[in-house]
Protein backbone atom coordinates (compact mmCIF):
# COMPACT_ATOMS: atom_id res chain seq x y z
CA UNK A 1 0.00 0.00 0.00
CA UNK A 2 1.30 3.44 -0.90
CA UNK A 3 2.28 5.86 1.82
CA UNK A 4 2.23 9.66 1.63
CA UNK A 5 5.78 11.00 1.50
CA UNK A 6 7.64 14.27 1.23
CA UNK A 7 10.96 14.82 -0.51
CA UNK A 8 13.06 17.96 -0.40
CA UNK A 9 15.88 18.61 -2.83
CA UNK A 10 18.91 20.69 -1.95
CA UNK A 11 20.40 23.40 -4.10
CA UNK A 12 18.29 23.38 -7.25
CA UNK A 13 17.17 26.46 -9.20
CA UNK A 14 19.41 28.73 -7.13
CA UNK A 15 21.18 31.52 -9.07
CA UNK A 16 20.73 29.64 -12.33
CA UNK A 17 22.46 26.53 -10.98
CA UNK A 18 21.07 23.00 -11.31
CA UNK A 19 17.95 24.10 -13.15
CA UNK A 20 15.03 21.71 -12.92
CA UNK A 21 11.59 22.46 -14.30
CA UNK A 22 8.97 21.21 -11.83
CA UNK A 23 6.60 19.86 -14.51
CA UNK A 24 9.50 17.93 -16.03
CA UNK A 25 10.50 16.67 -12.57
CA UNK A 26 6.95 15.47 -11.84
CA UNK A 27 6.86 13.60 -15.16
CA UNK A 28 10.30 12.08 -14.54
CA UNK A 29 9.44 10.89 -11.05
CA UNK A 30 6.02 9.59 -12.10
CA UNK A 31 7.91 7.41 -14.57
CA UNK A 32 10.06 6.19 -11.66
CA UNK A 33 7.00 4.91 -9.81
CA UNK A 34 6.03 7.82 -7.55
CA UNK A 35 2.30 8.53 -7.58
CA UNK A 36 0.09 11.60 -7.25
CA UNK A 37 3.08 13.95 -7.36
CA UNK A 38 2.71 17.59 -6.44
CA UNK A 39 5.48 20.14 -6.18
CA UNK A 40 5.60 23.38 -4.24
CA UNK A 41 7.59 26.34 -5.56
CA UNK A 42 10.73 25.89 -7.61
CA UNK A 43 13.14 24.82 -4.87
CA UNK A 44 12.37 21.10 -5.00
CA UNK A 45 9.57 20.34 -2.55
CA UNK A 46 7.61 17.24 -3.52
CA UNK A 47 4.61 15.51 -1.95
CA UNK A 48 3.64 12.11 -3.37
CA UNK A 49 2.58 8.56 -2.65
CA UNK A 50 4.99 5.62 -2.82
CA UNK A 51 5.49 2.20 -1.31
CA UNK A 52 9.24 2.40 -0.69
CA UNK A 53 11.38 3.30 2.31
CA UNK A 54 12.75 6.86 2.59
CA UNK A 55 16.28 5.59 1.83
CA UNK A 56 15.08 3.85 -1.33
CA UNK A 57 13.03 6.91 -2.37
CA UNK A 58 16.08 9.16 -1.94
CA UNK A 59 18.08 6.79 -4.15
CA UNK A 60 15.34 6.62 -6.82
CA UNK A 61 14.96 10.42 -6.92
CA UNK A 62 18.72 11.11 -6.97
CA UNK A 63 19.38 8.52 -9.69
CA UNK A 64 16.43 9.74 -11.78
CA UNK A 65 17.68 13.32 -11.62
CA UNK A 66 21.26 12.30 -12.38
CA UNK A 67 20.17 10.18 -15.33
CA UNK A 68 17.88 12.82 -16.82
CA UNK A 69 19.45 16.16 -15.87
CA UNK A 70 23.07 15.02 -15.50
CA UNK A 71 23.86 16.35 -12.04
CA UNK A 72 23.78 15.18 -8.43
CA UNK A 73 21.12 16.62 -6.12
CA UNK A 74 21.16 15.83 -2.40
CA UNK A 75 17.69 14.53 -1.55
CA UNK A 76 15.92 13.93 1.74
CA UNK A 77 12.72 11.87 1.81
CA UNK A 78 10.41 11.25 4.73
CA UNK A 79 7.00 9.82 5.46
CA UNK A 80 4.34 12.52 5.95
CA UNK A 81 4.24 11.66 9.67
CA UNK A 82 7.77 13.07 10.00
CA UNK A 83 6.50 16.48 8.89
CA UNK A 84 3.65 16.10 11.40
CA UNK A 85 6.30 15.84 14.11
CA UNK A 86 8.21 18.85 12.71
CA UNK A 87 5.07 20.96 13.04
CA UNK A 88 4.05 19.63 16.47
CA UNK A 89 7.53 19.72 18.06
CA UNK A 90 8.28 23.35 17.11
CA UNK A 91 10.09 24.78 20.17
CA UNK A 92 9.67 28.36 18.94
CA UNK A 93 5.87 28.58 18.78
CA UNK A 94 6.01 31.78 20.82
CA UNK A 95 8.33 33.51 18.31
CA UNK A 96 7.63 35.30 15.04
CA UNK A 97 7.19 32.30 12.74
CA UNK A 98 8.22 34.22 9.62
CA UNK A 99 11.74 34.21 11.14
CA UNK A 100 11.77 30.44 11.71
CA UNK A 101 13.56 27.94 9.47
CA UNK A 102 13.87 24.18 9.68
CA UNK A 103 17.06 22.35 8.73
CA UNK A 104 16.55 18.70 7.84
CA UNK A 105 19.54 16.42 8.41
CA UNK A 106 20.28 13.32 6.34
CA UNK A 107 21.48 11.43 9.42
CA UNK A 108 21.07 11.63 13.17
CA UNK A 109 23.84 13.91 14.40
CA UNK A 110 26.58 12.45 16.57
CA UNK A 111 25.90 13.51 20.19
CA UNK A 112 29.51 14.62 20.73
CA UNK A 113 29.31 16.86 17.66
CA UNK A 114 26.01 18.31 18.91
CA UNK A 115 27.54 19.02 22.32
CA UNK A 116 30.46 20.81 20.67
CA UNK A 117 28.23 23.22 18.75
CA UNK A 118 28.70 26.83 19.81
CA UNK A 119 25.77 29.01 20.70
CA UNK A 120 24.88 31.70 18.19
CA UNK A 121 27.00 34.83 18.47
CA UNK A 122 23.79 36.84 18.03
CA UNK A 123 21.95 36.64 21.35
CA UNK A 124 18.54 36.97 19.66
CA UNK A 125 19.16 33.93 17.45
CA UNK A 126 18.53 30.42 18.67
CA UNK A 127 18.45 26.86 17.43
CA UNK A 128 17.20 23.60 18.81
CA UNK A 129 17.99 20.11 17.56
CA UNK A 130 15.30 17.44 17.83
CA UNK A 131 16.22 14.10 16.25
CA UNK A 132 17.21 14.87 12.62
CA UNK A 133 15.66 18.35 12.58
CA UNK A 134 17.11 21.70 13.59
CA UNK A 135 14.77 24.60 14.27
CA UNK A 136 16.58 27.86 13.56
CA UNK A 137 15.13 31.15 14.79
CA UNK A 138 16.85 34.16 13.24
CA UNK A 139 15.04 37.47 13.83
CA UNK A 140 17.48 39.38 11.59
CA UNK A 141 16.78 37.05 8.66
CA UNK A 142 18.18 33.76 7.47
CA UNK A 143 20.44 35.49 4.95
CA UNK A 144 22.30 37.18 7.81
CA UNK A 145 22.63 34.32 10.27
CA UNK A 146 25.83 32.35 10.77
CA UNK A 147 23.84 29.35 12.04
CA UNK A 148 22.77 28.34 8.57
CA UNK A 149 22.67 25.14 6.51
CA UNK A 150 26.40 25.18 5.72
CA UNK A 151 27.27 25.76 9.39
CA UNK A 152 25.32 22.68 10.49
CA UNK A 153 26.63 20.52 7.64
CA UNK A 154 30.21 21.43 8.50
CA UNK A 155 29.85 21.06 12.28
CA UNK A 156 27.66 17.93 12.28
CA UNK A 157 29.32 16.24 9.29
CA UNK A 158 26.08 15.42 7.47
CA UNK A 159 24.08 16.62 4.50
CA UNK A 160 21.30 19.06 5.28
CA UNK A 161 18.72 21.22 3.57
CA UNK A 162 16.72 24.08 5.02
CA UNK A 163 13.19 25.32 4.46
CA UNK A 164 11.36 28.28 5.94
CA UNK A 165 8.43 27.64 8.26
CA UNK A 166 5.85 28.65 5.64
CA UNK A 167 7.18 25.98 3.25
CA UNK A 168 7.11 23.34 6.01
CA UNK A 169 3.50 24.24 6.81
CA UNK A 170 2.53 24.13 3.15
CA UNK A 171 4.13 20.70 2.64
CA UNK A 172 2.37 19.45 5.77
CA UNK A 173 -0.98 20.76 4.47
CA UNK A 174 -0.37 19.19 1.05
CA UNK A 175 0.34 15.84 2.72
CA UNK A 176 -2.78 16.23 4.87
CA UNK A 177 -4.76 16.90 1.70
CA UNK A 178 -3.54 13.66 0.18
CA UNK A 179 -4.48 11.80 3.36
CA UNK A 180 -7.89 13.36 3.80
CA UNK A 181 -8.79 14.30 0.25
CA UNK A 182 -8.55 18.07 0.46
CA UNK A 183 -5.94 20.73 -0.12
Amino acid sequence: MSEICIAILRGINVSGQKKINMAELRQLLSGAGLEELETYIQSGNIVFKANQTPDKLEEVIRESIMGHFGFEVPTLAMPAEAMDMVIKENPFKDKELSKLHVTFLATHPDSQLVESLPASSNTDEAYRIIEKVIYVYCPDGYGRTKINNMFFERKLKTTATTRNWKTCLTLWKMAQGKAYGSY
